[in-house]
């Protein structure tokens, strides 16, 4: 498991918030926490666990306000935000994070994980753990590793159902470079805007589709201005428990460590509900009358290969180090 928060004080101070250390180590802190998607998403149950977990861990004196649908700002103003230290938490994808640390981009490359087998295997391992180390010299410490889950595409246009479908098609992309190429390389017009405006962009055909977990795609109606949804599964979506840097050190070593462990306790859950929602939100879209079509594992294949200049450019957009720590854990996992 990734050790996020690394120095002797704070995992002193974590077996004293297990063994239940006395409540008057612990200050009043009023803590707001950031994510742009709502409170029945599974994030937003994540980080409600997390806000009953601090609290009862410090006697109520940690008070974790969470604000849902991006009420604080999306992603990228919020992280900014972080980095300034006007606000201490944000929950986000990993992908959010390229433009400020681009070795973040490792897990958007196209169809690099399979499964979620592999996914854990990387989060909770080598690769996620070097990531993290990162993050601080950004102004960013990740508390632990939760998961948005695979993209699916969906369009208002055609099925997807070869490599040349996506010819053409307007797609709503993250503002992320690795996966505004690797749209592009599909033959795709990736645009990048705000989840708050995708809705209405699909409505005027401003933009014909999107990419995103099947939950997300539920959570925010899209079923209503997209008629295709294909299982193109293209890539897997990390999401983080960040805090800023600025903030964090001014936290008590036990303070951190209840954030922490608060988190990682939270973590196997999150992604449970977070797997269960997307199966359940596949069979409520076919319900809504969304076109599903999965994809022949040659197409599949076909996709992968085409991004193979992307996987070219990535030890120097990602790092090296990175690149060779996620290739080595995939190796170890699939048994190579």
């Amino acid at each position: 498991m990734p050790k996020f928060v690394n120095t002797a004080k704070i995992a002193v101070a974590a077996a004293l918030v297990v063994s239940g250390a006395a409540h008057a180590q612990f200050q009043d802190r009023a803590i707001r926490a950031s994510l742009s998607l709502g409170k029945d998403h599974s994030l937003g149950q994540g980080l409600n666990k997390i806000v009953a977990c601090a609290a009862q861990k410090t006697g109520g004196k940690m008070k974790i306000t969470p604000y849902f649908d991006s009420q604080l700002g999306g992603d990228g103003p919020a992280l900014q935000q972080l980095r300034s230290g006007t606000l201490e938490m944000v929950v986000a994808a990993t992908a959010s994070t390229t433009a400020i640390l681009p070795a973040s981009g490792i897990f958007d490359l196209p169809f690099l994980i399979a499964n979620e087998k592999e996914a854990d295997a990387l989060l909770d391992g080598k690769a996620g753990e070097l990531l993290a180390s990162k993050m601080p010299a950004v102004g960013l410490v990740p508390l632990g590793y939760w998961e948005y889950g695979y993209r699916q595409t969906t369009n208002s246009k055609r099925p997807i159902t070869k490599l040349e479908d996506l010819s053409g098609v307007k797609m709503r992309v993250m503002p992320n470079p690795v996966m505004v190429d690797a749209f592009k390389t599909m033959g795709a017009v990736a645009l990048s805007m705000p989840i708050t405006d995708l809705y209405t962009a699909m409505e005027s055909k401003a933009v014909d589709g999107q990419e995103n977990p099947f939950s997300t795609i539920e959570l925010n109606k899209f079923y209503e201005v997209q008629k295709f949804l294909s299982l193109t599964k293209h890539m897997y979506n990390p999401v983080i428990v960040f805090y800023s840097k600025q903030l964090f050190d001014k936290l008590t070593p036990q303070e951190q460590a209840v954030l922490k462990t608060c988190t990682t306790e939270t973590r196997d859950e999150q992604r449970r509900i977070n797997r269960a929602q997307n199966l359940a939100s596949l069979t409520h879209l076919k319900e809504k009358g969304m076109q599903i079509n999965e994809l022949p594992a040659s197409e599949l294949a076909r996709m992968r290969t085409s991004m193979q200049p992307l996987y070219d450019k990535a030890a120097q957009t990602v790092g090296a180090d990175m690149l060779e720590v996620v290739n080595s854990e995939l190796k170890r996992v699939r048994g190579q």
